[in-house]
């Protein structure tokens, strides 16, 4: 027996939900040409498919099983191609024949009743519509500058940047003070994104908004979004939940937690949260199987956390904590817990000194020192600028102020712009009896890593993150407490109280809502209101007051239209207008109207592309 030992369901081979045997047919030619006779008398092997999983396909040729792993399969521990038995039949002859439009037929069928494939379907089509074309923050221009700084002979940060961003370090060069992780993503998209803005066809734009960074966000938030999405369905599945029930758990973290509104404005926090629940899956695909493999990806997925954001050590000590609650909760001896931990550190520990080095070594490149980051040096120098700043900035903030106010201030609290947190600590709460010990661990540990991260930002000057939809920093940590809500929904639902199930269904309503209101507008809107209309403001409200102001065109009228939004004329164009793509295109005047309707008809066709795709990924949830 495996890992899903008392599963509502048997896990598919693959580990991900595709359809483990695959029948195979060989090219062939005419009977008996170019085939030895042993071959063509050779009764076929054990692991032929049965008539009925032929595909109807009756060309000659012999028939074989397939095995697809996908390097995450849930019976198969390690990475394996696809074995084939040897020999091959020969062919040879012009007349050889292989098998075309109806394999392929038959191969899209298969694909389109896979939920998961329909499930990074929805994945990449979500990340398609909800794009405007920017980066979504001057935090990730500067990354992306970074990117441009590795390949180029361009600085980190350019003169005219410094003081607002950047810090003195060797021979007096201004440095970005960001890790290397998310530069290092975007590399490729920029190399192909750079290529593409020097194409004469693009000589008279404007670059409002700009193409290499239009093709970068499309790239790498689309990839995020699927990759994390296949991560999140492994590890549901791998938590013993259904596929019906892995799958209402990915559609809710797309839709109906903040993981959405960084989908479109591409910060940190979806790359580290694929990797964080990489390291998670894979890790506990070695504790089940003792693969090596697995533990190797995994812990490889939490180091290179480390190279974004340097506080993600947090999440590398949560994937230890949730391996030990495992194996706690099933009560293991001392011995065996003892012996894990030993074959754990062999190949754990080396990888994360490795890309700790690194990181380490980039800050020195930068700053000259190994041991320290750039929080001093910061420190030193805003204080140069500005005297009166406390002794103790930038860690200032009084402890019980920063835990408070990402617990339950109107304009960061993650309550409210991540309801479904909520719901999953109810469920936990009153469902704990029921739980089976993978998920209990899981709970324990994303309930201590949300408290972590809480505690560790709470005496810093920006605990929320600043510029950010919500407590940025908190927010991943968050959205993964936030997986197994609606999971533990359906999961439990004979034993689930009405007014719980009721209270649930509402609760992601609000949800969806809510995530679905933070792509309106650019994130900057209500904060440059708030100058105006003080604090504390109730964000969410706020949004929803200017989606109906804007709307009916009201802005004016009802005072949303601020002093403050018209300083930066820049940020005045991209706040007055919906955050997608099309919408910025036309209000920028840049592009050609002919580029702006053609855009329109992408992101039109693009809703009903998901809109359809949704129908049938529910017609074949209720057809398992």
């Amino acid at each position: 027996m495996g890992r899903f030992d008392g599963a509502p369901e048997i896990a598919r081979a693959d580990g991900f939900g595709f359809p483990g045997p695959k029948s195979i047919v060989a090219m062939s030619s005419l009977p008996g040409a170019g085939v030895p006779q042993e071959e063509q008398n050779r009764t076929p092997p054990d692991n032929s498919l049965p008539q009925d999983e032929q595909e109807g396909i009756t060309f000659p040729g012999t028939v074989y099983r397939e095995e697809w792993t996908l390097g995450v399969g849930l019976k198969n521990s390690d990475l394996s191609r696809p074995q084939l038995p040897w020999p091959w039949p020969e062919v040879r002859g012009p007349k050889s024949k292989c098998i075309t439009i109806q394999t392929m037929n038959s191969r899209l069928g298969r694909w389109l009743r896979d939920p998961l494939f329909l499930l990074c379907l929805t994945a990449g089509l979500l990340s398609f519509l909800v794009q405007s074309g920017e980066l979504g923050s001057a935090d990730t221009m500067h990354r992306l500058q970074t990117t441009h700084w590795l390949w180029t002979t361009q600085p980190q940060v350019f003169p005219n940047e410094y003081p607002e961003f950047g810090l003195h370090g060797r021979a007096g060069q201004i440095y970005s003070w960001y890790g290397i992780g998310q530069s290092l993503l975007m590399l490729p998209a920029d190399l192909l994104a750079t290529w593409i803005a020097h194409l004469s066809i693009f000589s008279e734009y404007s670059d409002d908004p700009a193409v290499r960074s239009i093709v970068v966000s499309y790239l790498i938030n689309i990839l995020v979004n699927v990759l994390t999405t296949l991560i999140a369905f492994r590890l549901l599945r791998q938590l013993r939940f259904s596929t019906r029930e892995a799958v209402a758990g990915v559609l809710a973290l797309m839709f109906c937690t903040t993981h959405l509104h960084y989908t479109q404005n591409m910060m940190e926090n979806n790359y580290i949260m694929f990797l964080t629940l990489a390291g998670f899956s894979f890790q506990s695909q070695w504790l089940r199987t003792g693969s090596r493999r697995a533990l190797l990806i995994g812990s490889a997925a939490l180091g290179l956390n480390l190279l974004t954001r340097l506080t993600t050590g947090l999440d590398l000590i949560a994937a230890g904590v949730f391996l030990l609650a495992v194996v706690w909760f099933e009560r293991a001896s001392t011995q065996t817990l003892w012996q894990r931990f030993l074959s754990y550190c062999k190949i754990a520990a080396p990888v994360y000194v490795v890309l700790l080095s690194i990181e380490r070594y980039y800050s020195f490149y930068r700053f000259g020192s190994f041991t320290s980051t750039y929080v001093p040096l910061f420190a030193r120098e805003q204080r140069l600028r500005d005297p009166t700043l406390p002794p103790n900035f930038p860690w200032s903030t009084p402890f019980h102020v920063g835990v408070l106010g990402a617990l339950f201030k109107p304009e960061k609290s993650i309550f409210l712009f991540d309801p479904l947190l909520v719901l999953a600590i109810l469920l936990i709460v009153m469902l704990w009896k029921r739980l089976v010990p993978e998920v209990r661990a899981y709970a324990v540990t994303s309930l201590l890593l949300l408290a972590g991260y809480i505690s560790f930002y709470a005496r810093y000057t920006y605990w929320a993150g600043d510029f950010a939809w919500g407590d940025r920093y908190v927010s991943t940590a968050a959205q993964i407490l936030a997986l197994i809500a609606v999971p533990l929904l359906l999961r439990h639902r004979p034993a689930i109280p009405k007014l719980l199930w009721r209270t649930g269904i509402v609760i992601i309503a609000a949800s969806l809502v809510i995530q679905i209101a933070s792509l309106a507008f650019w994130l900057p809107l209500e904060i440059y209101q708030m100058e105006s209309l003080g604090h504390p403001t109730f964000v969410i409200a706020l949004r929803f007051k200017n989606i109906a102001a804007f709307a009916l065109g009201k802005m004016d009228a009802w005072g949303l239209n601020t002093e403050e939004m018209t300083q930066d004329a820049w940020d005045y164009v991209h706040i007055t207008t919906w955050n997608f793509l099309p919408f910025l295109l036309k209000r920028v005047g840049a592009a050609p109207v002919w580029v702006v309707r053609t855009a329109f008809v992408l992101w039109f066709g693009g809703i009903a592309g998901l809109a359809a795709i949704l129908r049938r990924l529910h017609s074949v949830l209720r057809g398992e």
